[in-house]
């Protein structure tokens, strides 16, 4: 089956809502440091005011609702999804652990066997 070629089409009003968002985001930031004298919770509603604005008006947009698209075929695969019963997830989980110390165990005698090699038997260097 052959996916369908997507097409992306910015219109000049997508992209002034882009802007908008953008410039509501920086605005939040300066309206958080601009009423810093009035007080912390003055601080936070100015700063999430904006920036929940900022949001809606991406959302809004074709990228926002791409994104929202996106974010629902998503969670609709994950439901897909086939989850380990709770032992076998605990056997799987053990069987990477006694890999990862068998592996150790050997990188480790490897490395022991290499030093003593070269740095023994080769070069002479005793420690």
């Amino acid at each position: 089956m052959a996916t369908p070629q997507v097409q992306t089409v910015n219109t000049t009003a997508d992209k002034a809502k882009l802007a908008a968002s953008i410039a509501l985001v920086i605005a939040a930031l300066v309206a958080y440091y601009a009423l810093s004298k009035q007080g912390p919770l003055f601080q936070w509603l100015g700063l999430l005011a904006c920036l929940a604005l900022a949001v809606v008006i991406f959302l809004v947009s074709e990228s926002g609702k791409a994104l929202t698209a996106f974010a629902q075929d998503a969670v609709r695969e994950v439901k897909k999804v086939v989850w380990p019963a709770r032992k076998e997830a605990i056997q799987m989980t053990l069987y990477v652990f006694g890999f990862v110390l068998i592996m150790a165990l050997f990188l480790w005698l490897t490395d022991k066997t290499l030093e003593w090699f070269f740095y023994d038997l080769i070069l002479g260097w005793k420690k």
